[in-house]
């Protein structure tokens, strides 16, 4: 079972919640939002997972790492993202490397996210992550090297096929630590996920995607094939979203179906089931 998250409006968080195994928490958000601050701090005193993500994929460039620290030591997540450098090997193994040196006993355990360019900049980047004393190691869902590898019309395609393969090439290769967990970042096509449903991957951990609660806002439901386009918008863009004509059934039915994707059920006291 892959543990899943789905980042959501402050209004609906707690109905998603309620549908995730985990949270995921945006740092910039938590330094600029005090409702979504006081929302995160609420689930940690209840207990749950959270895991506390540098923001790179809505900034384009990691938080300041003197900052990051600030709010790892703050909030106490579960887990925290080491800031990375978008798909810059040297730069994000001189980062973790430089994070090692200057930050010890930091609350909550360490994720080194793989960068690169090429498959052999992943591989050296991720056995350096490995080697690298992080708790877990994140692969992002739209490196430019998917495009190269499974070249497609669709860059979606591209995407989604293209993580299928680097996971593959790298189990095949004997990269993978098979003991350590792993960490999915982000999701193009909800169906991504029925890749690695049946394929005994069972060192992914987690993954985390706006993907079903992005679409149902903007009115689009998943179909039983999932989708093949990609709405642009980023959901830290719509966090205090008016949802006043949210249809909140259709948040649920493509969470529910983007778990049916990923582990082949809904959650726990859903009615709905997909065949």
């Amino acid at each position: 079972m892959i543990k899943i998250a789905h980042e959501a409006p402050i209004d609906i968080f707690d109905e998603v919640q309620r549908f995730t195994d985990y949270d995921y928490a945006l740092v910039h958000l938590l330094e600029q939002n005090p409702r979504y601050r006081d929302t995160f701090e609420r689930a940690i005193k209840k207990g749950r997972e959270v895991i506390l993500d540098n923001s790179i994929f809505e900034l384009e460039e990691a938080f300041e790492a003197d900052r990051f620290i600030q709010w790892v030591e703050r909030l106490r997540p579960t887990w925290y993202i080491v800031p990375d450098a978008l798909e810059d090997t040297k730069k994000t193994m001189s980062q973790m490397a430089e994070w090692n040196k200057r930050y010890q006993n930091v609350p909550g355990k360490k994720i080194g996210v793989v960068q690169g360019k090429t498959y052999k900049e992943i591989v050296a980047c991720y056995k350096f992550m490995d080697m690298s004393d992080v708790d877990m190691i994140a692969i992002s869902f739209d490196y430019s090297y998917y495009t190269e590898s499974v070249p497609h019309p669709n860059k979606y395609v591209s995407w989604m096929l293209g993580r299928v393969k680097l996971l593959g090439d790298l189990v095949k290769d004997g990269v993978i630590n098979e003991d350590k967990p792993h960490h999915l970042l982000g999701c193009g096509l909800p169906q991504e996920c029925s890749f690695y449903r049946d394929a005994g991957y069972k060192w992914i951990y987690s993954l985390d995607t706006s993907n079903p609660v992005v679409h149902a806002l903007k009115g689009i439901e998943y179909g039983s094939d999932g989708l093949w386009s990609k709405e642009s918008q980023k959901l830290h863009e719509l966090i205090d979203y008016d949802l006043e004509e949210t249809d909140i059934d259709l948040v649920r039915t493509n969470i529910q179906k983007f778990r049916w994707f990923t582990n082949g059920q809904t959650p726990i006291g859903s009615t709905l089931t997909y065949e």
